[in-house]
C-alpha cells in the first residue's frame, strides 16, 4: 500500500464516503490515510524504534473529520464492523445520555477509544445517546481491515483495550464526584479532574481552557444550570475558582480548596440575607 510520505497518507475510496456524506452531521472521511503509529505517540511507545519502522506500515487507518456540533455517528460505526472502533486523533466531544428527560455527560478527548452503545434485548430502560463536538475532532477508523493487518502485533491491540480501561475508570472517578452531597465541591473535584488531562500549570496553580458551558458542567456534575452559575460565583467570591466557565483558573492546590470546603462555611448573601452554606 503505497504512502506519500510528504503528507504521510494515502487516498482512499470515495465509496464510504458517499455514504456517509448521506447522513447529515456525520463525520466526514478525508482523502487520506494516516499512520496511526505516527498520530498516537502513546501507541508508538509500545514498540522500540526499529520494531516500529516494520509495524508502522500496518498501522494505516482511514481518518474522518467531524465538525463542531451535534454529531451522528451512526455511520462511522457501521464502517468500523466487527473492528475496534474509533480511535479519536484530537478535539473534544461531549457524549450525552439522556434518562427520563435528564443528562449525563462524559468529556472525551485524544487518545479515547469510542464504540457504539450496546444495546440488550432484555433491557428495560433505554437511554438515549448523543455526540456534540465540542472542538473539531479528527477520528481513526479501527475497522475490521485494520485488526487484520495488526494481528502480527499484538501490542497494538494491547494499548486499545488499556484506553478503554481508562475512560471506564474515568467514568467511575465521575461516578464517585457527582455522589458529594455539595455542589461547591462536585464543581472543584470536577475541575480539577479534567485539569489533569486538560489544564496548564501557572504560578498560582491551574490554568483550564475548555469550551464548557455552565448547562455542560450541570450535565457532568448533576446539577441544573442556574445552581452551577450561584455555584461558579459563589467559588470565586472565595478565591478558589475565577474566571469564566470556558476559561478558568484554579487557585492553590486540590488539597488545599477540598480542606477549605469541607472545613470551614462560607457566607452567601441572598436578597439582603445571610445565608450559611456547608
Amino acid at each position: 500500500m503505497p504512502v506519500e510520505e510528504g503528507q504521510g497518507a494515502i487516498r482512499t475510496s470515495p465509496a464510504w464516503g458517499a455514504r456517509a456524506a448521506a447522513r447529515q452531521r456525520s463525520p466526514q472521511p478525508t482523502p487520506y490515510y494516516a499512520y496511526l503509529l505516527d498520530a498516537d505517540d502513546d501507541l508508538a511507545e509500545g514498540f522500540d524504534i526499529r520494531t516500529r519502522i516494520v509495524a508502522r506500515q500496518a498501522t494505516t487507518v482511514r481518518v474522518l473529520n467531524a465538525g463542531a456540533g451535534e454529531c451522528d455517528l451512526g455511520p462511522a460505526f457501521d464502517a468500523v464492523g466487527p473492528g475496534a472502533g474509533l480511535l479519536v486523533l484530537d478535539g473534544l466531544i461531549a457524549r450525552e445520555t439522556c434518562v427520563a428527560n435528564r443528562t449525563a455527560a462524559e468529556l472525551i478527548g485524544a487518545g479515547d477509544l469510542l464504540q457504539p452503545p450496546v444495546a440488550h434485548p432484555d433491557e428495560l430502560l433505554k437511554p438515549d445517546h448523543l455526540w456534540r463536538v465540542l472542538w473539531p475532532a479528527r477520528l481513526a477508523l479501527l475497522d475490521a481491515d485494520f485488526s487484520e493487518r495488526v494481528r502480527g502485533w499484538p501490542q497494538v491491540m494491547s494499548a486499545l483495550l488499556r484506553r478503554l480501561s481508562r475512560r471506564v475508570s474515568d467514568v467511575d472517578a465521575m461516578r464517585a464526584i457527582t455522589s458529594q452531597p455539595r455542589l461547591e465541591l462536585r464543581l472543584v473535584l470536577l475541575l480539577w479532574h479534567l485539569a489533569t488531562r486538560w489544564g496548564r500549570v501557572e504560578p498560582a496553580g491551574i490554568h483550564l481552557r475548555l469550551p464548557l458551558t455552565h448547562r455542560l458542567i450541570g450535565q457532568l456534575v448533576a446539577a441544573e444550570r442556574p445552581s452551577i452559575s450561584h455555584a461558579l460565583a459563589r467559588l470565586g467570591q472565595a478565591g478558589l475558582v475565577t474566571g469564566s466557565a470556558c476559561d478558568l483558573h484554579l487557585h492553590g492546590t486540590l488539597e488545599s480548596q477540598v480542606d477549605s470546603l469541607l472545613e470551614h462555611k462560607s457566607v452567601e448573601l441572598v436578597s439582603g440575607y445571610a445565608r450559611v452554606w456547608s
